[in-house]
């Protein structure tokens, strides 16, 4: 019993936790961009492969470790985050939806493209051999990276809860997301909650980039490839409820994890490549029986 027990927490339910930690992190980007600019904003997870990629060149050029490349990662992305606003999605802010929609398809594109460009399509990894597993009370085994994974998803999360209940901004950012008409007639200025908006949003979508890339490895189509379960936690939690978004990332993560976990038997009980699939059907069922979301977004 004692042994089932551990090869459940250490092959299924801590990579689950560590996936759902990605996907709320994500998710948490997406929601506060359709809470403020109300739009599915489809180049996220583009945006969390440049910034993969941009800890890689800091880890390969520089020689300096994944966690040490994480803020600069964050701050590079930020930038272009500004940029992408400023170009494409600024002049269609006062148009219909729809057009801000397709633009972040092209931008998802566009960045695809510029990272098969600049670093190729050749998988890469920022450690080279295998990494031996911190041991625990002679049995229980758990990757270094995990636990950093963990502790600082936990401590991004809290930072975003001490910017949204704490501070000016995050105050503005929850009144524009509530009723952009009324925060405008109170004399927020729209313009500093949206660049507040893309700093959250492109740090967190940076962090979750390097974290994919750290636990597993570097793809050019990874982002893009976890696009539909972070959408799925988005959508789980609430559209437009950042806390909502944090929730349904780490119920994601633990449900496409334990769902081939022998639950039955000695089989799976569903195959590992149904995986997105489950993330998938969560959503559906969510959009079928809440629409709304467990926290009751748009």
């Amino acid at each position: 019993m004692v042994d089932g027990f551990l090869v459940f927490f250490n092959f299924y339910l801590m990579p689950g936790l560590v996936l759902g930690s990605i996907y709320a992190l994500g998710a948490i980007g997406v929601s506060l961009i359709f809470g403020i600019l109300r739009f599915a904003h489809f180049a996220h997870g583009d945006l969390m492969t440049l910034g993969a990629y941009l800890a890689l060149s800091l880890v390969a050029g520089l020689g300096l470790g994944p966690l040490v490349a994480l803020p600069l990662a964050m701050i590079g992305t930020i930038v272009i985050s500004f940029g992408i606003d400023r170009l494409f999605y600024k002049p269609f802010r006062d148009k219909s939806t729809i057009l801000l929609v397709i633009a972040s398809f092209g931008v998802a594109l566009m960045l695809r493209s510029l990272i098969m460009v600049i670093w190729g399509v050749d998988i890469e990894t920022y450690s080279q051999g295998i990494q031996r597993p911190l041991v625990f009370f002679d049995t229980v085994r758990i990757a270094e990276r995990h636990i950093w994974i963990i502790v600082l998803t936990i401590g991004l999360m809290l930072g975003v809860h001490w910017i949204l209940t704490r501070t000016r901004i995050g105050k503005a950012m929850r009144a524009v997301s509530d009723s952009p008409e009324l925060a405008r007639l109170a004399g927020i200025s729209t313009e500093r909650v949206v660049q507040a908006t893309w700093v959250i949003g492109g740090a967190l979508a940076a962090a979750a980039g390097v974290f994919i890339g750290w636990d597993t490895q570097l793809q050019s189509t990874m982002g893009w490839n976890l696009l539909l379960p972070i959408f799925a936690a988005t959508i789980l939690g609430g559209i437009g409820r950042p806390y909502g978004a944090m929730v349904g990332g780490l119920i994601i993560g633990l449900a496409e994890e334990l769902s081939s976990y022998p639950w039955i038997g000695t089989e799976p009980l569903l195959s590992p490549g149904y995986k997105t699939g489950i993330a998938f059907a969560i959503m559906v069922a969510m959009l079928i029986w809440r629409p709304s979301g467990l926290f009751r977004g748009r």
